[in-house]
Order: structure tokens, then C-alpha cells, then sequence
């Protein structure tokens, strides 16, 4: 599997540093033309990449990965495409040649690889391809198919949410979810691990596997964040027939260099990207709200808008005098705009 995913950054590398060569000569590339290119005059003179026990389709995927990079860059969706790097992001895609791949149990095979026991058991479904990837000495399987919904009987008709720091989620209900900052309680290690790597020699056996070390450690903290963020988005969308949130400015917020290690570790992205496909999943509706939307600065009780600085916890209305907990306030607010 490191011999594919080698090949597989070698053929991304190749074509990124062919297209800016092409571009650069006032022409046009697509990946269509390196593909071409790539099988019928650099491929045939590396026999490395044509050893037995290679799936020859890993190329081809590396290409379409190109051309969606560009493509993306192009629509303004992302960053332009850089180069890959060894034990960084190391992954390939593989098919049985247009056969759907069946997978099931913990026992899987895979073409010219052969067989593969998984850590846990994978569902009784067919693929048309599969991708593998590396994170740290970890290897893991990633495929698509289709699932029916399993719609719920939901507790509530509608729950606004209110997202933050000091409290991860909070429910128009009541309901309020903690935020458990795994990254702050596991700084020392983490800290400690990178100090062992910064004395380590370059090069060196010891440095790689202290290497390794550090990123089991960040494997480890993205792992808690997702589990804690699949706990609260999966009550969310089995329990609430409307979900409703706010379209939040993550960029512009992480600006802020005094609460962005705070805000980068409660996953607002993977939050509503969970949301989304399992109130799909569950038979429920998400409503997004603008993000210009007043919902912290707005009473629930009487409509009143006025400033609330972020330290200020709770929210004293100058008009009705009522006094609430200010993401409470906003999560009744969100609700009502179902």
C-alpha cells in the first residue's frame, strides 16, 4: 500500500509540475492531456510503476484528483494545488476494473493487493471503487453506497442551536452541550512529543518514529473532536423534525488570533457538514440563518436589540427587564425562525 500511494503522488506531482510548465508556455492543460501523455510516453519507460502486484488505475484517479483540484481553484473554492509530500495526506483509489467490489465482515480484498483483515467490521454493500489512506501508521478504507433513510419519531417539531465557546451547543430546549476542549487537555503530550521530535537527528530512525509519535497524538485529538461532535449532531437530527443554525463566518472568525486555537478546536465546519447529510439520513429538515442575523443582540421575549459585548454572559433587557442566559437567547430566537 505504500508502493500505491507512492505511485499515486508521483503521478500528482508529475502533472501539477506538467501543467504549470504548459501553462507557463501560454497553453491550456487539462488533465484529459496529461493522462494521455503520462500513459503513452512516461509510463512505458517506468518499470517501477508497472511491478506486479500494482494497480495500474491509481494514476488515472491521481489525474481526475488533479483536474477537481484545479477545477475547484478555478470556481474559487479552494487554494491552488501544491505538491504532495511523503506521510502527508498519503492515499490512492483503486476499482476491479468497472466490477463492483463487494465488501463485508472483516476480511476485505482488494485488487492486486489481495487479501485485508479491518480493525472492525465493514457493511455487506457493493462499490464501484475505494479509496486508501495513511494517517500516521494507520490505514484506512473509504467507499460510498447508498442507504436508505431511517426516518425517526421526533421529540421536538423545531430546536434552534447556538453554537460557541465556552459551550459547545445550545439548545432552544434547555439542552446545553459542554464544550470538552480536547485539544487543551491534550496539549502536554502533544507538547512534549514535538519537544522529544525537535531533538532527535534529521534522517534518523529514532526521528521518524518520534515522528510518527506526533501524529498518532493529532490523530488522536481530531478523533475525540469528531466523536464528540457525532454525539451532539446525531441527537440532533434523530430527535428534532426542524434543525435550525446559523450560518456562521468561520474565516473571518479564526482572525481573531486570541480565540482562534479555541475556536478551531470546537469544529463549527464538521458540525454542520455532520448535520446536513444526517438530518438527510433521519428524515429531518436543517434551516440555515444568515449570519447577519441579530440573534444574540435580539430579546426573545420582547424583540428589543441592543449591543452585547462578548464578554457580557447574560442578556439584560433594557426594555422588559427580563434576564437570560445570552446563547439561550439566541437558541429561542433561532427557533423561531423555523
Amino acid at each position: 500500500m505504500s508502493k500505491h500511494a507512492g505511485i499515486a503522488r508521483f503521478t500528482y506531482n508529475w502533472g501539477l509540475a506538467t501543467w504549470q510548465n504548459l501553462y507557463q508556455d501560454g497553453l491550456k492543460p487539462n488533465k484529459y492531456i496529461l493522462k494521455k501523455f503520462f500513459n503513452n510516453h512516461v509510463k512505458p519507460e517506468l518499470e517501477w510503476i508497472k511491478e506486479k502486484g500494482i494497480c495500474q488505475k491509481i494514476t488515472q484517479y491521481a489525474f481526475d484528483q488533479l483536474g477537481n483540484a484545479f477545477d475547484r481553484f478555478f470556481k474559487g473554492l479552494g487554494a491552488y494545488p501544491n505538491f504532495q509530500k511523503k506521510f502527508q495526506h498519503d492515499s490512492f483509489t483503486i476499482d476491479a476494473g468497472g466490477k463492483p467490489m463487494r465488501v463485508g465482515g472483516v476480511r476485505i480484498k482488494l485488487p492486486t493487493i489481495g487479501w485485508l483483515r479491518t480493525f472492525e467490521a465493514l457493511p455487506n454493500v457493493t462499490t464501484s471503487k475505494m479509496t486508501i489512506s495513511r494517517i500516521a501508521e494507520d490505514w484506512y478504507l473509504s467507499f460510498a453506497y447508498e442507504q436508505p433513510e431511517q426516518v425517526t419519531i421526533k421529540q421536538f417539531e423545531v430546536v434552534g442551536v447556538d453554537l460557541g465557546i465556552k459551550t459547545l451547543a445550545t439548545l432552544s430546549t434547555g439542552v446545553v452541550f459542554e464544550n470538552s476542549k480536547h485539544y487543551d487537555r491534550e496539549a502536554a503530550k502533544l507538547k512534549r512529543l514535538q519537544k522529544q521530535l525537535s531533538r532527535k537527528n534529521k534522517g534518523s530512525n529514532r526521528r521518524f518514529k518520534a515522528r510518527m509519535k506526533v501524529a498518532k497524538q493529532h490523530n488522536r485529538i481530531a478523533n475525540l473532536r469528531k466523536n464528540t461532535l457525532h454525539h451532539v449532531t446525531t441527537y440532533l437530527s434523530k430527535n428534532h423534525a426542524q434543525v435550525v443554525i446559523e450560518d456562521l463566518n468561520v474565516a473571518g472568525m479564526m482572525a481573531n488570533h486570541k480565540l482562534a486555537k479555541a475556536i478551531a478546536d470546537c469544529g463549527f465546519h464538521e458540525f454542520r457538514r455532520q448535520l446536513e447529510y444526517k438530518c438527510q439520513k433521519f428524515g429531518s429538515k436543517l434551516i440555515i440563518i444568515s449570519r447577519w442575523y441579530p440573534s444574540s443582540k435580539t430579546c426573545f421575549s420582547c424583540g428589543n436589540i441592543q449591543d452585547m459585548p462578548l464578554k457580557k454572559r447574560t442578556y439584560d433587557c433594557c426594555s422588559c427587564g427580563i434576564s437570560i442566559d445570552r446563547d439561550l437567547n439566541a437558541a429561542i430566537n433561532l427557533s423561531r425562525l423555523a
